[in-house]
């Protein structure tokens, strides 16, 4: 664990002006648990409550993207837990997942999908 997420959950709860009893509370778990959290002795929370925070603490796309991910980060092997769903329920992602990988996509291959993303969610 490297404790970035704990780091990140602090600092948008303090920016929020919450307590952190007041967050546990919100979120439905224990203050102890939640401070073992924040200083990083506690791996981040399952998809559900990380859920709860993000409402608690009212997190845009972004940070909420950003919580995801660094919550991730804390266990190996792990992807971020937006995104597994998603992921399986959708063939073509896992077969184009797999092709990246087998392929090595470089950044720049990367780039070109998010901009045909990005492309037609505009259009849509």
């Amino acid at each position: 664990m490297n404790g970035k997420f704990g780091e990140f959950i602090a600092e948008k709860r303090k920016a929020k002006g919450m307590t952190l009893r007041g967050l546990a509370a919100e979120i439905g778990i224990v203050p102890a648990f939640m401070s073992d959290i924040e200083k990083g002795h506690r791996y981040p929370p399952k998809k559900e409550t990380l859920d709860k925070i993000v409402q608690a603490l009212n997190l845009n796309e972004e940070d909420t993207n950003k919580m995801f991910d660094l919550a991730a980060e804390e266990k190996d092997n792990t992807v971020s837990p937006d995104l597994p769903k998603y992921i399986m329920n959708n063939d073509k992602v896992r077969v184009a997942l797999r092709l990246a990988r087998d392929s090595d996509a470089s950044d720049k291959t990367w780039q070109k999908v998010i901009e045909l993303l990005e492309k037609e969610n505009k259009a849509d």
